[in-house]
């Protein structure tokens, strides 16, 4: 056992397997239509339960926090049991074609496994890679946004050789091993003792924090612009011109470009003196590349180099400001309670769940334009870097 007591064992391999199976909530646009079809509802009803995950895998982590702060064994072992549910329900409510089952199957019961399993391994890996925090995030939550790639062509072989309900089941089997493969890995550094005794910590205060407050509303309008463009993405490239073919090439490169930015911009974290730079960058860039498509009316017009690169750079900064966020988080507020710290973050991913694919919809639906949503995310983006000069701080660090 002593060769599998290191940071990579205990940290790194099974924060992969956790966030490797997780992350395959984003692949729910390969089968929402086939699901729509087969149970006689609209894409836009069936649509909703992706939201409703991302709804409570932000409210699961953010009310999860002190459980995963006293016991990343249980925390884990929920999440594998509630992530591995919620993919059997969804398979029996399809079966049904029930659409409230779907809901409470993809949405309810798999969000809160979401939730759960997202934050379980991200303190011990700062624990364990204390001067690479960065590094440590990002490459589990580089996992989050590798599942895509990895499970669209298995999701996509099962579904025509088993059909949709069996294939819900396999996944559940395969993520549900993984998971336990995950949850009997994980360790906090030896020596580490968490606190068990009553916490003084109170969760309300941290909303009356300005620079807590700022650094919520800075990963809310990350996630929500980045969601907006990104729900829009195939719809996007249809509208320039390119082919079945082409886009499928295109998605898997937006997707590499989602798990890289989780990756690379956290790794760029640990350079910086004060780590909120990395958001400022990460803004920086979407105004430009968003500015850009803008001004040259690239969808319009179909200038189509100008529309990948807009694709894949906000693919990267919208990964980019997930793997930041405990790290950010932690040189403001410290490690004691990263967990529930973090955990509260993540529900302004729960809120731009219901909003930022929505919002898109709706403006694409009443102008037919995708112009429209670049220009609503870019006001955004820029009232996000306003935020992130004014409200978020560099931290005070004792020498």
């Amino acid at each position: 056992m002593k060769g599998l007591n290191n940071k990579w064992m205990r940290a790194a391999v099974p924060a992969l397997l956790l966030h490797c199976s997780i992350g395959t909530v984003y692949c729910w646009s390969l089968v929402k239509g086939d699901i729509a079809a087969y149970i006689g509802r609209s894409n836009g009803e069936v649509e909703w339960a992706f939201s409703l995950a991302i709804f409570f895998l932000g409210m699961s982590a953010a009310f999860a926090g002190d459980i995963v702060e006293r016991d990343i064994r249980k925390s884990s072992l929920i999440a594998a049991i509630f992530f591995a549910a919620g993919l059997v329900v969804t398979g029996i409510s399809i079966k049904m074609k029930s659409l409230i089952g779907i809901y409470l199957g993809y949405g309810v019961i798999m969000g809160i496994g979401l939730g759960i399993g997202y934050l379980s391994p991200v303190k011990t890996l700062m624990l364990w890679f204390e001067d690479q925090k960065g590094l440590a995030t990002g490459l589990a939550v580089a996992g989050f946004g590798l599942a895509k790639v990895i499970a669209s062509p298995v999701m996509t072989f099962l579904q025509n050789m088993v059909g949709l309900s069996n294939m819900f089941y396999i996944l559940a089997g395969i993520y549900f091993v993984m998971m336990i493969g995950g949850h009997l890995l994980l360790r906090k550094p030896e020596g580490w003792a968490e606190n068990h005794g009553k916490s003084d910590f109170k969760s309300s205060s941290m909303f009356k924090d300005v620079t807590f407050i700022g650094i919520w509303l800075m990963v809310y309008i990350n996630i929500s612009c980045g969601l907006a463009l990104i729900s829009q993405e195939k719809d996007i490239m249809k509208a320039v011109g390119l082919s079945v073919t082409t886009i499928g090439v295109i998605s898997s490169v937006t997707a590499i470009f989602n798990a890289g930015g989780r990756l690379g911009y956290s790794a760029l974290s640990d350079k910086f003196k004060n780590r909120d730079m990395i958001y400022k960058i990460l803004f920086i860039l979407s105004i430009a590349v968003t500015g850009v498509a803008v001004l040259t009316q690239a969808i319009n017009h179909a200038i189509v180099p100008i529309v990948i690169i807009l694709l894949c750079v906000i693919n990267s900064t919208y990964g980019g400001g997930f793997s930041n966020l405990p790290t950010v988080l932690s040189e403001h507020f410290g490690m004691k309670n990263i967990s529930k710290i973090h955990g509260l973050g993540l529900s302004a991913w729960a809120m731009a769940g219901l909003t930022g694919n929505q919002v898109s919809n709706l403006i694409v639906s009443k102008t037919g334009s995708y112009t429209n949503v670049l220009y609503v995310t870019l006001a955004f983006y820029v009232i996000a870097l306003v935020i992130s000069f004014v409200m978020v701080r560099p931290a005070v660090k004792e020498k």
